[in-house]
């Protein structure tokens, strides 16, 4: 037997690859879809006429659809397969798109939001799903991290292409030409979207209405590893989505001063960091298992002290280097969310991974949403204090890292047990 591959493995390989980077590419136009709003919130306000606590409510909406459907969307994934969830979820992100680019009211363009959030939660879970089943267990941090390395290749495309085109030939030609994505990576999953390689299909599920989902989100949480994952999740992910989401353009813009075109850089600057740091952080846990850990404290504590360094700063404005220096921490965030995964996938048979992964994936967009929207009410309640408001940050960050500290011992305690216990069934297997 092989020491790099686990028994039951699939093999990886140039199809693995090809089958992959098709629900990756759906996933792309998804974050694609999502963070759209990020590059048009001051334009959306002059659009539709509100004000701070209004315009979040655009992005809290679609981030509490999003994560009011991970927990069924990682049930649907466990029952039906990637291919159907992805699909679905293409059909429904490409009508939200839409309906977004020919809105005529804040009403319809806040359903329209929500519709984009419920496709967009069926990407993700099911791209995790797909890499479990294609590629060997060994690869799982490096094929997570790259996933969202591409998430955020997507968020690029937001900053720099969409930006462009909204100013460029207006809100609705801009964001109607964008969903003709989501009809291209539909017709690309509905083609050549295959769920596993032949031979490694998955042994029957006993579903059993609701008692089979209870039983599956019961199992799930009573894993000491689930809960971590998604307090990992909860408290790394959110500054970096807030901040590319919605309130970082009219921070930069309104509170620093900037010029569009620079706070436009800055932005760019956070995806860019995000994409070298994925790199660097899948390559890191998948030689060393136990730097998870230290990886997830210390993206959080750094973040910390960047955000506190810049609101507390005496000047008027914070000078452009430390600024700099913040978008780049800003964008260790999202690789450091992607470790909830990584303590959460050990913890659940492959028969549960869907279910596990949607608790995981609830905790940062919780926070993130949470984050939203009391910047959106704090800035109408102080005047536009950008220092008062994104003090926020720290509060849903002392309660993520008491969880983490919480849960670790337990968590880590588990993991040794169930790979223990995997090497002895493994010794007792015979070799081919």
């Amino acid at each position: 037997m092989s020491k790099a591959t686990l028994p039951g493995d699939p093999p990886g390989g140039r199809r693995a690859v090809a089958v992959w980077s098709i629900g990756v590419a759906v996933y792309f136009v998804a974050v694609v879809f999502r963070t759209s709003l990020g590059v048009a919130g001051l334009d959306a306000a002059d659009r539709f006429h509100v004000n701070a606590s209004a315009l979040s409510a655009f992005s809290i909406l679609q981030l509490l659809v999003y994560a009011g459907m991970q927990i069924p969307v990682g049930l649907l994934v466990d029952r039906l397969g990637t291919k159907k969830v992805l699909s679905i979820g293409a059909v429904l992100f490409t009508a939200g798109q839409l309906g977004f680019a020919f809105s005529p009211s804040y009403g319809s363009a806040l359903a329209s939001r929500a519709l984009l959030g419920c496709g967009d939660a069926m990407t993700f879970i099911s791209v995790l799903r797909l890499g479990t089943r294609w590629f060997p267990a060994r690869r799982g941090p490096l094929v997570a991290q790259l996933a969202g390395l591409v998430g955020m290749a997507g968020n690029l495309v937001s900053t720099l292409v969409l930006a462009r085109l909204l100013h460029g030939i207006g809100w609705t030609p801009a964001f109607a030409g964008s969903a003709l994505a989501g009809v291209v990576v539909l017709a690309l999953t509905l083609l050549f979207l295959k769920d596993h390689p032949e031979g490694y299909e998955p042994g029957p599920s006993p579903h059993q209405g609701a008692a089979y989902v209870r039983r599956q989100i019961a199992a799930a949480w009573r894993e000491p590893g689930t809960r971590l994952g998604m307090w990992v999740h909860f408290t790394t992910q959110f500054p970096a989505m807030v901040f590319l989401l919605l309130w970082g353009l009219p921070f930069l813009v309104q509170a620093q001063g900037l010029s569009r075109a620079t706070a436009g850089e800055l932005l760019t600057l956070v995806v860019l960091s995000n994409m070298v740091i994925g790199l660097v952080y899948g390559q890191i846990v998948a030689r060393h298992h136990a730097a998870r850990m230290p990886l997830a404290l210390g993206t959080a504590a750094a973040t910390a002290l960047l955000w506190a360094t810049t609101l507390a700063y005496p000047g008027a404005h914070a000078p452009l280097w430390l600024l700099v220096v913040l978008c780049t921490v800003l964008g260790a965030c999202g690789p450091a969310s992607m470790l909830g995964f990584d303590f959460a996938r050990p913890a659940n048979p492959p028969e549960r991974q869907g279910t596990a992964s949607g608790i995981t994936n609830m905790g940062g967009f919780i926070a993130s949403m949470t984050t939203l929207f009391a910047i959106g009410v704090l800035l109408d309640a102080t005047g536009d204090d950008y220092t008062v408001a994104f003090s926020a940050v720290f509060v849903l960050q002392a309660l993520g890292i008491s969880q983490i500290l919480r849960l670790r011992s337990r968590a880590a305690r588990r993991e040794r047990e169930r790979l223990v216990a995997s090497r002895v069934e493994t010794v007792h297997v015979p070799a081919a």
